[in-house]
Formats: structure tokens, sequence, C-alpha cells
């Protein structure tokens, strides 16, 4: 062979060897580009932050909510002007008194509407509304809503008629027996045409005693001029106390305040 063969052959086999290490480092760098294109593209952190965020959000309001529920639930009962009842009974007697014993003013018949405007402050009786106003007792009434809401008006804002014929006893006095206590009173005699009927009684005691650590009110008659109140207890934060009314056909007399005897220490 030639010796410029020779050098043709060697320099063809060196520049085929140069191309071909210079074509893999360009066919390579072609990539890096890609792959941070991805990495900035592919954003899950902001995605994962938003739940995040939402769900604090949220925790507040679920825990505030037992507030309100807590406050209704503690809400006493409120006092309304007047409750809408309905006579329950076939003749009902409404009083000039919250009691049994006080003068008759007037009968409701069964399935009369009423409106009832007040209370005692520890018995039953409620105060009808209207013209003539006047007492019946609860138990015998469909009554719209709890009675006891009404507003106390007995004693003091509902007054008993005072008759112009007759006086007040001038003086009471009581002594106690444990439990019991016995009251006197000045007599003040009424003629019988002055009686209402054959069941009017002539004195109304009315009475607040203590009882299992609560008052009662209740009223008590007699055509006598003493009575003996039972089951005056001690335990009650109001003290128990009393008067006495003269009663006659067209009205009352009084009341005598009763000097109501302390409960002795044992």
């Amino acid at each position: 062979m030639k010796k410029g063969t020779i050098l043709i052959l060697i320099f063809l086999s060196t520049t085929s060897c140069t191309l071909s290490t210079f074509a893999g480092p360009s066919a390579t760098s072609t990539t890096p580009p890609l792959t941070d294109d991805s990495t900035l593209t592919s954003t899950p952190s902001p995605a994962t932050d938003t739940p995040t965020l939402l769900t604090e959000t949220l925790t507040p309001t679920l825990t505030l909510t037992p507030s309100p529920t807590e406050t209704l639930t503690a809400s006493p009962l409120s006092t309304v002007e007047s409750l809408k009842a309905k006579v329950t009974t076939a003749l009902l007697s409404c009083r000039y008194g919250p009691g049994a014993e006080y003068l008759y003013l007037y009968a409701l018949r069964a399935g009369a509407n009423i409106q009832l405007i007040g209370r005692t402050d520890a018995n039953d009786w409620v105060w009808v509304g209207g013209t003539n106003k006047c007492w019946v007792k609860s138990t015998f009434l469909e009554i719209a809503g709890d009675w006891k809401s009404l507003p106390v008006v007995y004693p003091g804002i509902a007054k008993l008629p005072i008759t112009p014929y007759f006086p007040a006893s001038s003086w009471a006095q009581a002594t106690r027996k444990g439990s019991s206590v016995e009251v006197s009173w000045e007599p003040v005699p009424i003629s019988p045409g002055k009686y209402e009927d054959e069941n009017m009684h002539q004195y109304i005691v009315e009475v607040w005693r203590c009882e299992n650590g609560q008052i009662v009110f209740e009223t008590l008659g007699t055509n006598f001029p003493f009575i003996t109140i039972e089951n005056d207890e001690a335990g009650c934060a109001l003290p128990s106390h009393g008067s006495v009314w003269v009663q006659e056909k067209h009205g009352f007399a009084g009341p005598t305040e009763i000097p109501w005897p302390p409960h002795t220490t044992p």
C-alpha cells in the first residue's frame, strides 16, 4: 500500500471518532430543561395547603354553637298579663275574694270563655277580668297556659269591697302551742238580716302559714270570735302571718292584723 493511502485512512478514522464524541453531549443536553419545567409546573404544595386553611376556619364556628343552647335552657318563667280560660264544671261560683268563704258575686256556666288577669301569692285561686272582677278556683278551668305566670294581685292590687255599716275588730291576739296557733279578736255582732245566706260566715281569717318549707295561703270562716290554726311549722324564708275580716252581705270590715307568735326553740 502506498504511504499516501495509509495517511488518508488514518485521517478518516480519526475524523469519525471525533464526530461520534461530539454527538453524545449534544443529544443529552436537551433533557435538563424538560426536567426543570416539570418541577416548576408541578405545584402540590399550594393545593395541599388550601384544605388545611379551610379546616382551621371552620373549627371556631363549631365550638361556638353550644352557647345559645345553654342560654335558652336557663330562661326563667316569664310573667304574662292575662290568659284565656274555659269553665269545665256545670256552675262555678265567682267570689269577691280568693277563697270559698268570701261573698258570692255571680256564677259561670260550663263552657264559658273568660280571661284571667291575676292570682294570689300562695294558693290556686285566679282573678277573672271584666266589668265585675271576681275570683275562681283554677282547678275548675281549662287554661291556655300556666296560671302561675300570672301577676300576683292579692294581697295588694285586688281589693275587697269595704262595708259602710260595720266596723272592724279593734284588736286580735294569738298564742302558740307547737304547730297550732290559737287566735281570738274583738267580737262585732252582725244582725241576721245582714247575712248573705244561711251559709255565710261572720268572720274570715286569712292565714299565711309555713308548711313543708313553703308559705301556704288559706281562708277560714267562723261565726265565733276565735279559731285555731293548724300546721304552722318553722323553716320558711318568710314569717307566717294573718288577719281577720268582718263580713256582711254588703262587704267587709278590716283587716285586723294578728300579732303572730314566733316559733319556739326546742
